[in-house]
């Protein structure tokens, strides 16, 4: 028998994380990261990491460990979560993964092992480097030339994703597009029911969004950044450098945009990031979606329930 699993997946802002705590009280379950940049430690704010009220309303597995000196990819992240799974599992409660990293679920509910290719740390600093030093579009051309399709799937600034497709190729002389297809053919040794929530008025997300950016300054945003900038964190982890949240805010302390700018910078990429995160949702997986325009928690999460029920 598959092991069964819930998902709440959707876009930043949507309200994952409430979702996910009233579905975990009301199944038995825990709750397991799916968010790229919520495992980093120090790394709170900015990453919209549950606080500690949420955290009191039910377990949560897989936030705040990882060092944000050092990088952490898909292929570090699938085998944390199957020991996890299989932890609460065997306890006889439901895992509920609950976050907006598409390609972490993705690549955990497929069933590939491809991910578990050699890690090649010194060739990812090297490339990180040529990034800096050549540009992201230099870097993504190195892409190109090995693998167009992957190329054409990955954006140019998405660079840690770009690095591991080119790392997969030095290491297994294959092509991440080549395995993509292979991971395809495993069967899955879960049961994933994955719900996701969206809005039919795009700008009801975006306002969120918008008041969740507004709640981060209030709460320290700036004062977080410029501890990780000082820390040296941004400058050892290109993959935090990257984090949305941060690296906007880091134009304003190098003094090459006011504070306005910077935040409206933020809210902006904010909101491309949502539509990304939209994008791959609607492309990968099975996602039953629930439309949250006007609704409640409760309301949600009754029609959630009906559907694990259904399901399971």
């Amino acid at each position: 028998m598959k092991t069964r699993i819930l998902a709440v997946v959707g876009p930043t802002a949507s309200g994952k994380s409430a979702l996910a705590i009233e579905l975990a009280k009301r199944f038995d379950g825990e709750i397991i990261c799916c968010d790229s940049m919520q495992i980093y430690k120090q790394m709170n704010i900015g990453t919209a990491k549950p606080d500690a009220d949420e955290l009191s309303e039910a377990t949560h597995h897989l936030f705040d460990f990882a060092d944000p000196f050092e990088s952490f990819s898909c292929a570090d992240y699938i085998p944390l979560a199957e020991r996890t799974v299989d932890d609460i599992a065997t306890r006889g409660n439901l895992p509920v993964f609950c976050g907006g990293t598409g390609l972490y679920l993705d690549r955990f509910l497929s069933g590939a092992d491809f991910e578990a290719t050699e890690i090649d740390d010194t060739f990812r600093r090297e490339m990180e480097n040529f990034a800096r030093e050549n540009g992201n579009e230099a870097l993504h051309e190195k892409l190109r030339e090995i693998d167009p399709e992957s190329a054409d799937e990955i954006h140019p600034n998405n660079v840690k994703r770009v690095i591991r497709a080119l790392e997969i190729y030095k290491t297994s002389g294959r092509r991440k597009s080549e395995l993509d297809r292979e991971s395809k053919s495993f069967e899955s040794k879960y049961e994933a029911i994955q719900i996701g929530i969206k809005y039919t008025d795009r700008e009801i997300l975006y306002n969120r969004i918008n008041l969740r950016v507004d709640k981060m300054l209030e709460a320290g945003l700036l004062e977080e950044t410029k501890c990780l900038m000082d820390a040296g964190v941004f400058e050892k982890n290109a993959t935090a450098a990257q984090a949305i949240g941060y690296k906007e805010l880091l134009s304003y302390f190098r003094g090459e945009k006011t504070l306005i700018e910077a935040v409206e910078d933020l809210k902006c990429a904010t909101r491309r990031y949502a539509k990304r995160q939209l994008t791959w949702f609607n492309s990968h997986g099975n996602v039953i979606w629930l439309e949250a325009d006007g609704k409640t928690l409760n309301e949600l999460a009754d029609e959630a329930e009906k559907i694990v029920k259904e399901h399971f």
